[in-house]
């Protein structure tokens, strides 16, 4: 027996997430592969250890920020959605729209995809058969690896997992976030108790305060620019550009809002747990790659000491890291920390997503089905609609591209969320506010000018990515006035 989209609110969702599962979604989401690869990048546009510690206190100021200021929006409106409401209720129904547009398009499908392309990446250093050189299919320049059939494989799974019902999505997130956290402070526990280099950290001591942005191109340097006052302001918004979409998704739990038990506590204090401990752990792995590893390095050096953070081999500073600590069983190592990061991450964002193409459904913005829960309390078109169109992205091979172009598109919805507390003060000044955004409203306008000037920073920095990711959001205008036409 299934439920319409009429019967829905009746029946409605199943009130299964308590506070550990919800921090656990929180914590899942956040933590994938970026962690372990974007500090290279970072160090390389920063170039001092001082400006690569800054790059990640300021993400996670930010992220604190955010997730404070959305205590107040999830207490108000604790149903499935989150944000998608949030936008809709403060603005209109197509800011909603956009949101939700950017969200199915790339933003969470994108992740997704890339996110079990990395699990599938790492599985082949246990099980060479799923390396991403060993082609099954190929028809001119079109080709499928089995790294990309195995990325498939576990998108399937989890996605057939959730249609089974939120209890066990929620089985695998808890137990799959509960390793991959032990399996990070481990490393880090590692890394700076005997790991540790005396060389690695001289070289980091005297260079603590050297800022220069070291241009590559096609492995070699090709100049390295000394930054100071604006310029070092200007490469620090650059190079929060890997370390936000690190630490990004932590609002995917108040997508499932109308699952979450006693929500308008729950989720702004998991909100606040989740995203405190992501960034704590995130701040010291980056102190003990630092106390292993010097962040100067040779980009054609042979040893990972030598290529140090800057040039880690394919900018895995993590395998770099344990492979200083850990000798030749590194590679195994990492490759299990980062498929059980990876899996327990696409789990919480499976999960999650869909709820919002529930919420766009209701509202006749999305596909009717997706707006049908099936006998197990889910919504079950909506997560397969998922599941598929991730799959093409798989495929395509295209999602890193579009994963670059949406960093500033993401930013752009933050900012209007977060502007969304203010307007919603205006429009229902007396409507129940449970929990109210800390220090309103400095701290919610901190956030505003933060993210801003990181927005104006990559449109001057970074234009190629910026204006078509513009252009991906700006796109979903036609669509939305031409499924209002045909609904």
């Amino acid at each position: 027996m299934t439920t319409t989209p009429e019967t829905a609110p009746k029946q409605g969702f199943r009130r299964e997430l308590g506070l550990l599962s919800s921090t656990m979604i929180v914590v899942g989401s956040m933590v994938g592969s970026g962690i372990f690869i974007v500090s290279a990048d970072i160090a390389r546009t920063v170039g001092s250890p001082a400006m690569l510690l800054g790059v990640w206190l300021a993400t996670g100021v930010m992220t604190l920020i955010a997730a404070l200021s959305y205590g107040e929006l999830a207490g108000m409106m604790p149903e499935a959605g989150g944000q998608y409401v949030y936008l809709r209720e403060a603005y209109n129904p197509l800011t909603g729209f956009l949101y939700g547009w950017t969200l199915f398009m790339v933003i969470q499908t994108g992740t997704i995809a890339a996110v079990a392309v990395a699990f599938a990446k790492f599985s082949a250093v246990l099980f060479p058969v799923f390396s991403p050189k060993n082609i099954l299919f190929s028809l001119g320049s079109f080709s499928v690896s089995a790294a990309q059939m195995l990325a498939i494989a576990s998108v399937v799974f989890l996605t057939a997992l959730n249609l089974r019902g939120v209890r066990g999505g929620r089985l695998v997130q808890n137990t799959f976030t509960g390793a991959k956290v032990l399996g990070l402070a481990g490393l880090i526990f590692a890394g700076l108790i005997w790991g540790r280099n005396e060389l690695a950290i001289m070289h980091n001591t005297a260079d603590f305060w050297q800022h220069a942005w070291i241009h590559v191109e096609s492995g070699k340097i090709t100049s390295v620019e000394p930054l100071a006052g604006w310029s070092l302001l200007a490469a620090m918004g650059v190079a929060m550009v890997g370390s936000v979409f690190s630490s990004d998704a932590w609002n995917n739990i108040t997508f499932a809002s109308a699952e979450v038990v006693n929500p308008k506590r729950t989720i702004p204090l998991s909100l606040f747990i989740g995203t405190m401990l992501v960034t704590a752990l995130y701040l010291v792995a980056n102190i003990s790659y630092l106390v292993t590893l010097p962040l100067i390095g040779d980009p054609v050096a042979e040893t990972a000491l030598q290529r140090g953070i800057q040039f880690a081999a394919e900018d895995r500073v993590g395998v770099a890291a344990a492979s200083v600590i850990f000798g030749n069983s590194a590679a195994s190592i990492m490759a299990v920390l980062i498929m059980l990061s990876t899996f327990g991450c696409n789990n919480g964002l499976i999960l999650a997503g869909a709820r919002v193409y529930y919420a766009m459904s209701h509202d006749g913005l999305f596909f009717k089905r997706a707006g049908v829960l099936n006998e197990r309390g889910v919504p079950a078109f909506a997560l397969i609609i998922q599941a598929v169109w991730t799959s093409l992205l798989c495929l395509s091979g295209t999602y890193g591209d579009l994963l670059d172009y949406v960093v500033f598109a993401i930013l752009i919805f933050y900012i209007l969320t977060i502007a969304g507390i203010f307007v919603l003060r205006k429009k229902r000044p007396n409507a129940e506010r449970p929990i109210k955004a800390f220090a309103y409203p400095v701290l919610p306008a901190l956030y505003i000018l933060m993210a801003l000037a990181m927005c104006i920073d990559l449109l001057i920095f970074k234009p190629r990515f910026t204006y078509p990711g513009l252009a991906l959001v700006l796109s979903g205008i036609p669509v939305y006035f031409l499924w209002k036409r045909a609904r």
